[in-house]
């Protein structure tokens, strides 16, 4: 059996261990097993948005002389030390929804043909490109995945034979499974441009766009990256291909000589073309300081500890949770997912608010029946997740999240 010291031993080994203690840790009785949603707050962070605060009281308007560079040197801190790209290539701005509407409109702009997804993407990537799809008057091919492995490059194929295909969007870890796709070999595969959504990467696994042929990504801050509730997201175009797009959301940021206002809209050269409105810039500061945090940190000693933290839960389902009903819905394969452990079972909706209301474990839920155990390498602990499984089921012997009220909530 799996004991407690056995997660405690893990924790002594840990190179990242020392990383926890870099982030507001609130109460230590709770369990926060939620950072593949919302990430814990870097007191770094914290001391940033202070100082930005600060800036904002004593120089007002003048301020602007730093902030206006804000987007584009968040965006290349991301670039370096997060997504394996140069700087220029990444900026920082708007919400994963618009920013994957303005690629995907940049690419069905110069390409005919029809639009290809996962019907288990993430929902907002599926709902942009129903709506582009609608409005270009394209075919939106949605196939279906292996729920447990995720998309492959054969499902692509079989989607588009026969086809003309525009534009392929697929998100790197799926959000349900956390099933890691091969980003570069799909890439190479593709039958059209390919963006990729690195929300529930980016932070929690290596990641190299460069090495792998990449051209075009978009992601989140808020999960592994710690930026805070509604950070602006970011988006990639690969060097060689600026030049061959143009935003399709024209706005006075992304103007050359924004400050001419007379002239009519000529577009910045490179990625801070992308711009559109004034950028949130203590937003985009939290942005910045968490992209240092996971750069300082390292990817490969994330994904290692991804890996082996992932894995380690995973011996304790099978061990602890197996016998009670529950279901393995992650992939095995430790280089085949992500930083989180899905849970499948027939009540897994009551049992995620037995695990909220009086276990004090804060997991999440994604329907019909999933419980997604999130777990960030820069602050989980190995001792965390024995502690989580042992409470999750010791409460199932104990049937207590039967007691609960099963009417589904807004926020899961």
């Amino acid at each position: 059996m799996i004991e407690r010291g056995d997660a405690e031993r893990l924790d002594a080994a840990d190179p990242l261990a020392p990383f926890r203690e870099r982030f507001v840790l609130g109460d230590l009785e709770t369990l926060y097993l939620d950072g593949n949603s919302l990430g814990r707050l870097p007191l770094a962070t914290r001391q940033a948005l202070h100082e930005r605060i600060d800036q904002w009281g004593a120089q007002l308007v003048a301020g602007w002389h730093e902030w206006i560079d804000i987007p584009q040197r968040a965006g290349d801190v991301l670039a370096e030390a997060v997504l394996g790209a140069r700087p220029g290539e990444v900026i920082v701005a708007d919400s994963t929804t618009v920013n994957l509407y303005k690629l995907a409109s940049a690419v069905l702009t110069r390409r005919e043909g029809a639009i290809i997804t996962d019907r288990g993407n993430f929902p907002t990537d599926r709902y942009v490109l129903e709506g582009l799809a609608r409005r270009h008057g394209r075919e939106l091919i949605l196939f279906d995945a292996d729920p447990l492995t995720g998309p492959q490059a054969a499902d692509i194929a079989h989607a588009s034979a026969g086809r003309d295909v525009a534009l392929v969007s697929l998100s790197h870890v799926a959000y349900r499974s956390g099933a890691l796709a091969d980003v570069e070999y799909m890439t190479q595969q593709a039958p059209a441009p390919l963006i990729w959504d690195l929300s529930h990467s980016a932070g929690a696994v290596s990641i190299e766009l460069g090495d792998w042929g990449v051209e075009l990504a978009v992601g989140c801050t808020y999960k592994y990256l710690n930026a805070g509730p509604g950070a602006p997201a970011y988006l990639y175009i690969g060097a060689d291909l600026q030049e061959e797009l143009r935003t399709p959301i024209q706005g006075w940021f992304g103007q050359r000589e924004q400050f001419e206002m007379e002239r009519p809209y000529e577009p910045e050269r490179g990625i801070r073309g992308w711009l559109a409105g004034t950028p949130p810039i203590l937003a985009t500061t939290a942005v910045e300081q968490g992209a240092r945090l996971v750069g300082e940190a390292g990817s490969q000693a994330i994904a290692a500890k991804a890996g082996a933290l992932t894995g380690f839960a995973i011996e304790l389902i099978d061990e602890q949770l197996t016998p009670l009903g529950f279901e393995l819905g992650t992939p095995r394969d430790p280089d085949r997912r992500g930083a989180h452990v899905s849970l499948r079972h027939g009540e897994a909706w009551p049992i995620t608010r037995a695990l909220i209301e009086r276990a004090r474990v804060i997991p999440d839920f994604r329907g019909p029946d999933a419980i997604r155990l999130g777990l960030p390498p820069l602050y989980t602990r190995f001792a965390d997740v024995h502690e989580a499984t042992t409470r999750l089921r010791e409460l199932v012997e104990r049937g207590e999240h039967r007691e609960m009220d099963a009417a589904p909530g807004r926020i899961t």
